[in-house]
C-alpha cells in the first residue's frame, strides 16, 4: 500500500484543526446566546426569542458595580492563595515569590490564550526555573487541583444547609455524581502515590518498558504528598482558601442581584462551573461558562436579565482581574509574549522535555 505523502498528511491535519476551530466557535456562540435568547427549535415563530430588552440590559449594567468590584478583588486573591497552597504539594522548598509569579503567569495564560493550559505552563516553568522534573511539578499541580475539587465539594455540601435547601435539591443528583468522581480520583491518586515507584522498579528489574519506568518514578515524586495522610490533610486545609474566595465572590454577586441568602449559593455556582470546564483544551469553555452560570442564576431565582448580567460581568471580572495580575508577572519575568501567544507551544515543549527524561536510566 503506497505511503501517503507528508505534505498531504500535513494538509489533512491542518484541515481537521481548522474544522475543530470553526466548530468550537459555532458551539461557543450558541452556548453564550442561551444567556440572552431562548432557542425555539420545535415551535412556530422565530428561531431565537430575546429573553429581555437588550437596551434596558445595558442601561442597568453600571448598577452592578456595587458587587462587581469586590468580586474582582476576591478573584484576584485566588492567585496568592494558590501560591500558598502549592508549597504543600511540592517535594522541596520553593520561594513564595517564585510560586506567586508562576501561578500568576498560569492565570494569565488560562484567561487570555486558548486551550486553558495555564496549569500545565506553570508546572513547566517551575521545572525550568527550579531544575525539577516536569512530571514531578505537574503532579504537584494535579494534587492541588484535586484537593481544590475536594474542598469545593465540601463547600457545596455545606451550602445544602443554607436557605436554599429546597432549591438545592435540584442539584442533588449532580452533587452525588461529582462526589463519587472526587472520591474515585482521590483513590486513584493515593494508589499511584503508593505503588507507582515499586511498579517502576519492578519494570526496571525485568528490563521492560524503559520509558514507563521513569514515567512512574516521576509520577510518584509528583504525587508524594498523597503518600501521607497528614500531608494530604494539611494540603486540603490550604486548598480551602483558593476555593472559598471565588465561592464568596459568586455568592456576593448573587446577593447583589437581590437573591436573599445568595451568599450560600456561590459554592454551587462555582461547582457547576468547575464541572463544565473540567477538561483542558475544550474549545467551548467560555460558552459553557455562560450557559451554566445563567442557568444556575435563573434556577436560584434571578430574573433573566439579571442572570445574563451575572454571567457577563463575572466572566469579564474574572478575566480582567486575573489577566491584569498575571500580566504584571509576565512583564516582571520578561517573558516573550510571542511564546505565550502561541498558546500550546510551551505545552509541546514540555511534552518533548518529558520524552527526553523518559529515556534516562532509572536509579536503583
Amino acid at each position: 500500500m503506497p505511503e501517503v505523502p507528508r505534505h498531504t498528511r500535513r494538509r489533512g491535519t491542518t484541515l481537521l484543526k481548522a474544522l475543530g476551530v470553526v466548530l468550537g466557535v459555532v458551539l461557543t456562540i450558541a452556548l453564550i446566546s442561551t444567556a440572552f435568547f431562548q432557542w425555539n427549535l420545535g415551535g412556530p415563530g422565530p428561531l431565537l426569542v430575546a429573553r429581555f430588552s437588550l437596551g434596558a440590559f445595558f442601561r442597568e449594567l453600571p448598577g452592578h458595580l456595587v458587587w462587581l468590584i469586590p468580586f474582582m478583588l476576591l478573584s484576584a486573591a485566588v492567585i496568592p492563595l494558590r501560591a500558598l497552597q502549592w508549597q504543600r504539594t511540592l517535594q522541596r522548598r520553593v520561594p513564595f515569590k517564585e510560586r506567586y509569579h508562576l501561578v500568576a503567569i498560569g492565570a494569565f495564560t488560562h484567561n487570555v490564550l486558548p486551550g486553558k493550559l495555564g496549569d500545565i505552563i506553570r508546572a513547566f516553568l517551575l521545572a525550568r526555573t527550579q531544575r525539577m522534573p516536569f512530571l514531578q511539578c505537574l503532579g504537584s499541580v494535579a494534587v492541588c487541583k484535586l484537593l481544590e475539587f475536594a474542598a469545593l465539594m465540601l463547600l457545596v455540601a455545606l451550602s445544602f444547609l443554607g436557605p436554599f435547601a429546597q432549591t438545592m435539591a435540584h442539584f442533588e443528583q449532580a452533587l452525588k455524581v461529582a462526589v463519587s468522581l472526587c472520591i474515585g480520583l482521590v483513590a486513584l491518586v493515593v494508589l499511584l502515590a503508593h505503588y507507582a515507584r515499586p511498579l517502576g522498579h519492578a519494570l526496571h528489574r525485568r528490563h521492560w518498558l524503559p520509558r514507563a519506568q521513569n514515567l512512574l518514578l516521576h509520577v510518584a515524586d509528583g504525587l508524594g504528598t498523597a503518600r501521607s495522610f497528614r500531608g494530604m490533610a494539611v494540603a486540603l486545609v490550604y486548598s480551602i482558601g483558593p476555593v472559598l474566595a471565588p465561592a464568596l465572590a459568586y455568592g456576593m454577586a448573587l446577593q447583589g442581584l437581590g437573591i436573599s441568602g445568595g451568599l450560600f449559593a456561590g459554592a454551587v455556582v462555582l461547582g457547576a462551573i468547575a464541572l463544565g470546564q473540567a477538561l483542558p483544551g475544550v474549545p467551548v469553555g467560555m460558552g459553557l461558562y455562560y450557559f451554566v452560570t445563567s442557568w444556575a442564576a435563573r434556577s436560584l431565582g434571578a430574573s433573566e436579565a439579571d442572570a445574563a448580567a451575572f454571567s457577563t460581568l463575572t466572566h469579564l471580572g474574572t478575566v480582567i482581574s486575573q489577566a491584569t495580575v498575571g500580566a504584571i508577572s509576565v512583564h516582571l519575568r520578561k517573558l516573550r509574549l510571542k511564546d505565550l501567544r502561541r498558546g500550546g507551544s510551551l505545552a509541546r515543549e514540555a511534552a518533548h522535555h518529558v520524552a527526553h527524561e523518559s529515556v534516562e536510566p532509572v536509579p536503583p
